[in-house]
């Protein structure tokens, strides 16, 4: 069997690093994705997809990614379930990241950083 993906987007919010009770580094983030032909209206949509990292590129990506970032991702697709706090039955489907590459050029990076603190 065969469960592997790869996706390029960009992260729609800022990745927030945490830490697992075991010392575990995890990020979980959103992965927009454009998809590769145009709706009806003409308008390119996007698929907006959960992400897990784990470890060393959860830390990476923590430091050396914003909001807005274009990130390639492989990796898995997992759905766990979870009783909510009304014992409801929830399903999530993620991609669990394998690698994750930074496809933004250093100039973009710098671009997107100036544009950061002078709207501060």
């Amino acid at each position: 069997m065969i469960n592997q993906v790869t996706l390029v987007g960009r992260l729609t919010k800022d990745p927030e690093l945490k830490v697992t009770p075991d010392g575990n580094s995890v990020v979980n983030v959103t992965l927009a994705v454009n998809r590769n032909f145009k709706n009806q209206k003409g308008e390119i949509e996007a698929d907006f997809v959960q992400l897990t990292v784990w470890r060393k590129n959860a830390e990476n990506l923590s430091l050396y990614c914003k909001k807005g970032a274009l990130i390639g991702v492989t990796g898995r697709i997992q759905t766990r379930t979870y009783d909510d706090q009304d014992g409801k039955r929830k399903y999530v489907t993620e991609v669990i990241a394998e690698s994750v590459r930074f496809l933004d050029t250093r100039r973009d990076h710098v671009a997107n950083i100036e544009k950061e603190v002078s709207m501060t």
